[in-house]
């Protein structure tokens, strides 16, 4: 029975574990998806998520409250690069994502050991599962700034006409004599 136990060990010790979930994750971030078991995905899914969600608050704090928080995720990923990477790349890409940045997808089993295979992906990196979701549009929610440029707009457009009706006439009358 599994009563209370929160984690899979995955038949390492915590040291063992730790580095090759850092590991996992630092691919993760690089190559953005990676072929592994579905227990091993399992894990890197509880292990990525709260250092994407470190990463993603720190356009919203102070700097000082940002530098902590790439500490506490270098502390866990052991890479700068990736750390770099997480920051930069992927906070942007996940900034309007409230959560859930990871899929796991079940390939089948493995040939040697017959162990169930899964594909772990960065949500938003797949551009084939995005490419048939429309964007969003970016309405304005303003309603007097945008009443006052359809008024100038139209009073401009409505000049425009007259002018260029007036040089029509002017014309017409010039040819007439």
């Amino acid at each position: 029975m599994r009563h209370g136990k929160k984690i899979n060990h995955l038949g390492r010790k915590t040291a063992h574990r730790k580095a090759m979930l850092a590991n996992m994750a630092c691919s993760l971030i690089e190559h953005k998806r990676i072929n592994t078991t579905v227990a091993k995905a399992k894990a890197l899914k509880q292990f990525i998520e709260p250092l994407i969600t470190k990463s993603k608050a720190e356009n919203n704090v102070s700097a000082e409250k940002g530098t902590h928080n790439r500490r506490i995720v270098f502390k866990n990923l052991r890479d700068k690069y990736a750390v770099t990477e997480l920051f930069s790349v992927v906070s942007e890409k996940v900034a309007d994502r409230p959560g859930g940045y990871t899929r796991i997808i079940k390939l089948g089993n493995r040939l040697g050991d017959n162990a169930d295979m899964a594909m772990i992906e960065l949500v938003d990196f797949n551009e084939l599962y995005n490419a048939g979701k429309p964007k969003k549009k970016s309405t304005r929610r303003s309603r007097r700034s945008g009443a006052t440029d359809d008024v100038v707009s139209s009073e401009k457009e409505t000049k425009v006409v007259e002018e260029a009706q007036t040089e029509t006439e002017a014309k017409t009358d010039d040819s007439k004599e």
